[in-house]
Formats: structure tokens, C-alpha cells, sequence
């Protein structure tokens, strides 16, 4: 549970300063007599100057008319360059405003994980089009984190597969980020068999792609007598020999005995493209039933565009309590009004979520007589979530009742989307879309567009210079989760030995100017009671620039101390430990 405090001016408060300024100017141009604006007697309103009046309106009038019109760069929930009614995916419509052929709409990026050519940026291409940029990224986390982050519009993952089951992990993650599903897509996996231009498929001895693939292959491998050999990425994989081709260092991570001359990689056709490989057979999987769900998470949600035609799922998890018949009643919020379900899932809650609820219901049952009973009752030491996909809108008035009622017998219950199904767009998401495929019809294609890094990459790679005021235990703690980075401490006792058993540098607590020199964080882990006198203690002008992270327990407190001790130049990050190391 995080709060992060940024010290910007809103747009409503420079309009405000713009007008005050309007006033002032007319004001001094009538002289001192006229410096102060009278008030007409018994009335509190302001008599304003000649002419401020007129150009204040005029000044609020252009500023919306600045605002409601739209920008020559699309962003991702900007109006479209699309005129008239624009048919989407599923025979939807979208009716957007016209604009000037001199309009540029913005590139939308979008993130997945994997390689360039895996069955996600495939999936990708197939909902979206050929137009969008595609981010490759490491993992699912930093997929999530490159949406939240405004580095990328959205972001693309696989949720569940036919054959394969659920994928845990992004279910987790999406508790753990504030995004929601604007769109879901079915892709069908068609596994292909990639080789070295001009090869042999009878001198193919060896096969390697993702595990799980090289399984759903495994009839076709036996058949010819290819050994199957497990990397950790289909694309990967196909990435693998062409570099072994070009006599690249990535091409020496092929498994051991294995050449382009001897070895075929499954994966995407896309991927052979890619990496100009050979297809040699496509739908090599034993069972053509595979397919995988995806879906389209950004930081708007779509649900207010929806309509009544638009065949639409939302999606949401909650918490029940331990009792007998919890689940039923739960689902009958829904059966009882005819609401459809189309998939239910439980999953163990995180460790945060259940220290949020046991905080929760302590505080909840503090009065009660029986709070220890009720407190130990409603949170065993396993907990589950579960996830469950309706299929209506989440406006919908026999939707809303449904949660109001569910949300009466859990404590804790969250929407993670409403949005169309089956492979529709609607709202910003169709309208930046068909943007880019007007703006760019009749161009010649330029290949699949690709975006290889993000501003964040070389960040991540930088070593911070991070300082922990307070070498207490929890200073301890999180000496030792930063160690990839420059870590220093200082405190009122002599810390000395336990820092140099952490590897950190130790500053005695008069030498806090130097220590405070060069710092990128500073986090304050002192404990709540000298909150406010180690803040009096500190040079405040070393602070300018940095950002200051706080550990107290508590969340007004620690807030109200540091925005009125610290400047504004410094950007404020308050924490709870309860929740998280």
C-alpha cells in the first residue's frame, strides 16, 4: 500500500493565477485609489474592474475550447481522426468527430512477454493490427509496470489456455497493479517448425522451443525421431539459431550438441519471419483444440462505452468468509438475477492482501466483546480468492445490485474489468486503432514495428545511491533487499559493525551533509515518535531533488510531517512496513 505525492500545479490552479493576474492588471491600471475592488453594501460579491469582467470570460471560454478540441496527436483516449461511423471487431460501431488530414495520430505502444515473434506479439497483431508498436518485454511483472508507469499504453498477457490450464502468476498481478481489462482475445496456437533456410527436414535430430510446447508436439516429434530439448522461450529459441547462423554470442546458449545444421526450433510463424528462418511445416501440435486467452489491460476502463448490442464480460475477485454455504450464496447474488457466468477460479490470497484484512477486521471487531473469536474465525490460516467472469456489463442495474449484495457478504471485493468480448474494441481503445490503420491505409508496410527497450531499461540497470537515516532493525532489513545498489546509513548510535557486515557504508550522525551528498533516495526508517525531530535535524535544502521515503505504520500522520517539513522540489513516497517489505 504506497501514496506517492507529487508537488505539480493543476490546470485549474494556473487558470486561476491567470485570472488573478487579469484582475490585478486592471485594478493597478485605475490607479492606488482603485488597488483594493469594492463590495456593493449588503452584498458579498466583488465589484470587478471595467473590461476584467469580458476578458476573463474570454480567457475560460478559450481555455475549453482549447480543451474540447482535439489534439493533433492521439493519445490513447483522445478523439479519432475517424469521420462518421466506423465499423470495430464484431460488427460494433463507433461514432468519432472528423478532423484535419493534418492530424498525426500517437503510436500506441503495447507490451507482452517474450521475445520478438511469440505467440503474444502474434496475438497482438491479430486484435490490434499491424500498426500498433510492440514492446518485448522480460517478464510479466515489467509488462504490468511499463502500463503503470505511462512507458507503454497497454499491455497484452495471457490469462488461461485450453490445454495448459491457468496462468497463476498474472492473475496475482493483476491484484498487485491498478490496471483493468479494456479487452480479451481467443488465439489459436499453431506451432511451426523452423529451420535454417535450404535445411533437411531428415537431418533435423533435435527440437527446441518452451517446454510446454515441445509437449503438445510430442506425437510429431516421436514420429521422426527429433529429440526434444526445452529452452526457456518458443521465439526465444528461433533466436537462438539465427544468431548461431550469424556467429553471434547468443547463438553459443543453444543446448549442448545442438547446431543449425542439426536443430529446428518451434515456434511462431511470425517468429520465423522474424529472425529469417525457414518454415517447414506448420501445425505440428498433436491436438488442434489449443488456444489461449488473452487479455488487453490499460489504465482506463472501457465499461461507459458499452451498449446494450455490444456482447460485453466483466470481470472481478473477491473474498468470502470461512463459513458453511459462503460460496453459494455468493453465486447466487448472480443466478438470482439471470446473470450468466462464464468462469469461476480460486486462487491462495497474497500475504499483503491478507495482512490488509487482518488490520481490517482488527480494527473492525476492536469494540466487540467477542473480537478475538470473530477475528480467528473469519481468517483462517488459509485464505482463498476467487475470480469470476460474468457475462454482462458492469452499469448493468442487475449488475450493480448483484455486487451491492455480494460486497455485503465479503470483505473485500474488486472489479477488475468490463469490457466486450470476443475480440471487440470500443472507446479510446477502437478509436486510437482505427486512427492509425486510416492514417496509415495505402502506405507500404515497413515490417512488423518493434520497440526493443524502454527509458526505464537503462534506469533499471543504473545503480542508485540510496541512504537509510535510522540503522534499526528494518534499516538492517532493507540494507540487505538493496545490496545490488550503492547503500549508506547513518544514525545517532554507532552502527559501524553492523554496516560493514551488510557491505554498507556507515556516516556518524554530525557528518549528515555529506552523507546526504550525491543521494538518489533517502529513506527515513527511524522510529514514528522521532519522526519530526530527525525531519527538524535535517539540512532540508540537501533534500531538493530527491526522493524521501517514509516506513511509519501510519498513513495521515507521516504524510502531514514530511509535506509541511520537506521542500517542494522533493518528491514524497510513504509507505506501510504492515504491508509490505
Amino acid at each position: 500500500m504506497m501514496m506517492h505525492f507529487h508537488r505539480r500545479l493543476p490546470s485549474a490552479i494556473v487558470l486561476i493565477v491567470l485570472v488573478a493576474s487579469i484582475i490585478t492588471t486592471h485594478v493597478m491600471s485605475e490607479g492606488p485609489s482603485r488597488y483594493l475592488p469594492s463590495r456593493t453594501k449588503g452584498s458579498n460579491s466583488i465589484l470587478l474592474p471595467k473590461g476584467a469582467l469580458s476578458e476573463i470570460r474570454s480567457v475560460i471560454e478559450s481555455s475549453s475550447t482549447a480543451q474540447s478540441q482535439p489534439s493533433s496527436i492521439l493519445s490513447s483516449s483522445s478523439s479519432s481522426i475517424i469521420s462518421s461511423s466506423t465499423p470495430l471487431r464484431g460488427g460494433a460501431t463507433q461514432t468519432s468527430a472528423p478532423t484535419t488530414s493534418s492530424s498525426v495520430p500517437k503510436p500506441i505502444r503495447v507490451a507482452f512477454q517474450g521475445e520478438a515473434g511469440a505467440y503474444s506479439e502474434k496475438s497482438l497483431r491479430e486484435l490490434l493490427g499491424p500498426n500498433v508498436i510492440a514492446v518485448p518485454r522480460p517478464n510479466f511483472e515489467s509488462c504490468y509496470r511499463a502500463v503503470a508507469s505511462k512507458e507503454c499504453d497497454y499491455a497484452l498477457m495471457p490469462i488461461e489456455n485450453s490445454l495448459g490450464g491457468s496462468i497463476h502468476e498474472n492473475y496475482d498481478l493483476m491484484l498487485r497493479y491498478d490496471l483493468t481489462i479494456v479487452a480479451e482475445h481467443d488465439f489459436r496456437v499453431r506451432h511451426c517448425l523452423l529451420t535454417k533456410p535450404g535445411m533437411d527436414v531428415t537431418k533435423i535430430k533435435y527440437a527446441i522451443s518452451h517446454s510446454q510446447a515441445l509437449s503438445q508436439c510430442d506425437n510429431y516429434l516421436r514420429a521422426r525421431g527429433i529429440t526434444p530439448l526445452a529452452t526457456y522461450d518458443t521465439a526465444g529459441s528461433a533466436k537462438m539459431i539465427s544468431s548461431a547462423l550469424k556467429g553471434d554470442a547468443f547463438g553459443r546458449e543453444m543446448p549442448e550438441g545442438c547446431t543449425p545444421d542439426n536443430t529446428a526450433a518451434i515456434a511462431s510463424d511470425l517468429a520465423g519471419l522474424t529472425f529469417g528462418l525457414e518454415c517447414k511445416q506448420e501445425g505440428i501440435e498433436d491436438d488442434d483444440s489449443n488456444f489461449t486467452r488473452f487479455l488487453l489491460l490499460g489504465r482506463k476502463g472501457v465499461a461507459q462505452h458499452l451498449n446494450k448490442k455490444t456482447p460485453c464480460k466483466t470481470s472481478l475477485v473477491f473474498t468470502l468468509p470461512n463459513s458453511a454455504g459462503a460460496l453459494y450464496k455468493s453465486l447466487a447474488c448472480f443466478s438470482l438475477r439471470d446473470i450468466d457466468m462464464s468462469k469461476i477460479e480460486s486462487r491462495p490470497m497474497s500475504a499483503a492482501l491478507l495482512n490488509y484484512l487482518r488490520f481490517k477486521n482488527a480494527v473492525t471487531y476492536s469494540k466487540q466483546a467477542t473480537s478475538s473469536q470473530k477475528y480467528g474465525k473469519d481468517l483462517p490460516r488459509f485464505r482463498y480468492l476467487f475470480y469470476l467472469d460474468i457475462l454482462s456489463s458492469e452499469l448493468d442495474e442487475g449488475v450493480q445490485n448483484a455486487l451491492h449484495h455480494l460486497r455485503e457478504q465479503s470483505d473485500y471485493c474488486r472489479v477488475l474489468g468490463s469490457y466486450p468480448a470476443k475480440s471487440r474494441l470500443v472507446g479510446p481503445v477502437a478509436e486510437a486503432v482505427e486512427a492509425l490503420n486510416v492514417a496509415n491505409a495505402g502506405k507500404p508496410s515497413t515490417g512488423d514495428l518493434r520497440l526493443k527497450k524502454l527509458p526505464s531499461d537503462e534506469d533499471e540497470a543504473r545503480q542508485l545511491k540510496i541512504g537509510l537515516i535510522g540503522y534499526g532493525k528494518f534499516g538492517n532489513y532493507l540494507s540487505q533487499q538493496l545490496s545490488q545498489h550503492n547503500v549508506r546509513c547513518i544514525d545517532t548510535l554507532d552502527k559501524s559493525k553492523e554496516a560493514e557486515e551488510n557491505n554498507v557504508e556507515y556516516y556518524p550522525n554530525f557528518d549528515m551533509t555529506n552523507f546526504l551528498q550525491g543521494l538518489d533516495v533517502v529513506i527515513i526508517t527511524v522510529p514514528m515518535i522521532e519522526l519530526e525531530e530527525t525531519l527538524e535535524s535535517l539540512p532540508v535544502d540537501k533534500l531538493r531533488n530527491k526522493l524521501v521515503v517514509e516506513v511509519c505504520p501510519l498513513n495521515v500522520y507521516p504524510k502531514t510531517v514530511l509535506t509541511r517539513m520537506l521542500p517542494s522540489e522533493a518528491d514524497i513516497l510513504c509507505t506501510n512496513p504492515m504491508f509490505s517489505p
